[in-house]
């Protein structure tokens, strides 16, 4: 912790009374590295190339996200310098760009940051060096373990938790299905697969016939599909990201296979999974939401849903609000950006960690209604609650009130 009072302030202070206040309060400002009087530097990294750079209006929101904060004036008199790099969605490159953020760039904080994989390759690194990973974007339980890892903060609700509630509305709605998971090799897919289990109960050994997983970087997942509808699955759950998801449902419907089909809800994206494969094929899928969705007419008059319109009318002119992966960069901005305002002046980061650790009932504006964040510093999870959905072949619709997870 240091205290910066410059000589340049301390003449001011002698030389104008007027001065006075605000050379006080900034001589009892605490900060970290990455911060001064005038700015606070983030850093993050995206996925803006490589297997998934579907998905890099996630990252392009958050930057949009603080270039308006800034334009109105930014946090508590600071601006925001928020340095997004891209990850390709490696590993390996995360830990480049990661170091370089920390160790060249000096930022305060890694903040918003996306994917189960590159989180995870950088997880020790920023504990050991006791930087901030402050809202992750997965749902990977290894990232909530105050114990072992508190600089290490996720935002997102739990794979395992999402697991379950499919595996329970098959217990309750489709009893004797039997069941085919393609699932991605990652924490990701087995956190999920691991939740599905435990929905299931002692059901699962029974009901599920068929598991097979792929990496991110195969080129097709054709042949794993065959071989779940070889085995007899008349209900077919896709663990796994918005490309694989894609090339699942096309193969099922070229195979004229009549599954009933689920998907994760990091796939489920209209523009980027759906639209590529034919909407008529994708009428009757499941997943999950905890978020608006911006072109659903449904949140047509929503207060966060118009401001959001406006947001990237004018800060992302060229985006597709079907493209769903703006939404979770967006919330994500806005939690970062209402911790950092709790900070103050004391812009240290053991109070960032203090902060983004003690949240109570936080309404982000693109959460469904009714669902708030709650966290603590023995257990970070945030989210308590989402919404089972159905594609009725133009929008997903929600199928009654939100689940309790």
């Amino acid at each position: 912790m240091t205290f910066q009072f410059t000589r340049r302030r301390a003449l001011a202070l002698t030389g104008s009374a007027i001065a006075a206040p605000f050379l006080w309060r900034q001589a009892r400002a605490a900060y970290d590295e990455g911060v001064t009087d005038t700015e606070i530097k983030l850093g993050t990294t995206a996925a803006y190339s490589g297997p998934v750079s579907a998905i890099a209006s996630y990252g392009e929101a958050q930057v949009a996200y603080f270039k308006m904060i800034n334009d109105r004036g930014g946090i508590n008199g600071r601006k925001i310098n928020l340095i997004s790099l891209d990850n390709a969605f490696s590993p390996p490159k995360t830990i480049e760009q990661t170091r370089r953020l920390v160790e060249s760039d000096g930022v305060f904080a890694i903040a918003g940051a996306l994917g189960t994989p590159t989180n995870a390759a950088v997880q020790k690194y920023l504990n050991s060096k006791k930087v901030p990973n402050l809202f992750l974007t997965s749902g990977s339980e290894r990232f909530n373990d105050p114990a072992n890892f508190p600089w290490i903060v996720p935002l997102y609700p739990s794979y395992v938790a999402q697991g379950m509630i499919y595996g329970r509305f098959l217990l309750e709605n489709k009893p004797n299905a039997k069941i085919g998971v393609l699932f991605e090799n990652d924490d990701l897919g087995r956190d999920y697969l691991r939740g599905l289990k435990q929905g299931l109960g002692s059901k699962a050994q029974t009901m599920i016939v068929a598991e097979k997983s792929h990496e991110v970087t195969d080129p097709t997942i054709d042949s794993a599909v065959i071989s779940i509808q070889a085995a007899g699955a008349d209900t077919f759950i896709q663990f796994t990201n918005q490309r694989y998801a894609a090339q699942g449902i096309r193969k099922v419907a070229v195979s004229n296979w009549k599954p009933l089909q689920i998907i994760a809800s990091n796939a489920a994206s209209i523009a980027q999974t759906l639209v590529p494969v034919g909407l008529e094929n994708c009428k009757g899928i499941y997943s999950a939401r905890w978020e608006k969705a911006p072109s659903d007419a449904a949140f047509a008059n929503d207060a966060g849903v118009e401001d959001f319109k406006k947001f990237v009318g004018e800060y992302m002119p060229k985006y597709n609000l079907e493209d769903l992966n703006a939404v979770p960069g967006y919330n994500c901005a806005c939690a970062i950006a209402e911790v950092l305002k709790r900070c103050g002046d004391e812009l240290t980061r053991e109070n960032l960690l203090k902060q983004a650790t003690s949240l109570k009932d936080l309404s982000l504006p693109l959460l469904l209604n009714g669902i708030k964040l709650s966290n603590s510093s023995t257990d970070y999870a945030a989210f308590h609650a989402m919404e089972l959905i159905q594609f009725d072949g133009e929008k997903f619709v929600g199928q009654g009130d939100v689940i309790q997870i």
